[in-house]
C-alpha cells in the first residue's frame, strides 16, 4: 500500500456510501428491519456494515442461504420500502466532502449500487447534486464489482477511461474501476477492508476527500 499525491484529473467518478456519505446507520438499519421477521435476532451492525456498497443479494444470501429466489426478492422489496422511510436521518456527509466538491476542478459523476432516482434524491438532500455533471446508479444491470456502472458514467461524460479517477471505499469499487480501465483511488475512512482493497492495487489512497485538491 503506497501513498502518493493525487494529480488533477479531467473527470472524477465517485462512489456514494462510505465515500461521500456516512450512510451505514440508515442502510444497515433498513436491512435489519427487513430481516427481523425472518431471523431469531438481526445480525449486529458491524457485520451488516461490510455489505454496504454490494447488491442486497450478497447480504441476504449469506444470512439466509436456504431462501429461494422468490423469498430473496421479497426481502429486497421490503428493504426498498423501508429505506426511504428513514429519510436518511442518520446519514451525514463525511468531513471535507462539500468543500472538496466545491473546489475540485474537472467534471464529476457517480457510480453507485443505489438506483439513479434514489441517488439523485439523496445527493439533493445533502446539497451535493448540483456539483455533478452526471448521476449514475445501478439500474437493471450488474452491480459492482462488475464495471458496468463505471463504464456508463464514462460513456455519458464522453471521456477516455484513463482520464477518469474513480474514488471508492470498497474492494468492489477497486475491482470495478480496474476492470473499467479507469484510475482508482481508495479511501481509508469508509467501510471497506484495507487488505481486500489493496489486492486490486489502487493507484492512490487518501484519508480525507480533501486530499484530492
Amino acid at each position: 500500500m503506497t501513498t502518493r499525491k493525487v494529480p488533477a484529473f479531467p473527470v472524477y467518478v465517485f462512489d456514494i456510501d462510505g465515500t461521500l456519505l456516512d450512510s451505514a446507520a440508515d442502510i444497515c438499519g433498513a436491512i435489519s428491519e427487513a430481516l427481523t421477521p425472518h431471523v431469531p435476532a438481526p445480525p449486529p451492525f458491524e457485520y451488516l456494515k461490510k455489505f454496504v456498497g454490494y447488491h442486497l443479494d450478497v447480504c441476504f444470501q449469506e444470512v439466509l442461504p436456504h431462501y429461494t429466489r422468490e423469498q430473496l426478492d421479497h426481502l429486497i422489496h421490503d428493504y426498498r420500502a423501508i429505506y426511504p422511510v428513514r429519510k436518511h436521518a442518520a446519514t451525514r456527509r463525511y468531513p471535507g466532502v462539500l468543500e472538496t466538491l466545491q473546489r475540485l476542478p474537472g467534471r464529476k459523476g457517480t457510480a453507485t449500487t443505489k438506483g439513479t432516482p434514489m441517488t439523485r434524491a439523496i445527493l439533493e438532500q445533502f446539497e451535493l447534486l448540483h456539483y455533478f455533471d452526471h448521476v449514475q446508479g445501478t439500474d437493471g444491470f450488474p452491480c459492482k464489482p462488475e464495471p458496468d456502472v463505471v463504464l456508463r458514467t464514462v460513456s455519458a461524460l464522453q471521456v477516455n477511461p484513463v482520464d477518469c479517477l474513480f474514488v471508492g471505499d470498497s474492494a468492489a469499487d477497486m475491482e470495478a474501476g480496474r476492470r473499467a480501465g479507469v484510475k482508482t483511488c481508495a479511501v481509508r475512512y469508509g467501510y471497506g477492508n484495507f487488505e481486500d482493497m489493496a489486492r486490486w492495487e489502487p493507484d492512490y489512497w487518501i484519508s480525507s476527500l480533501s486530499e484530492l485538491l
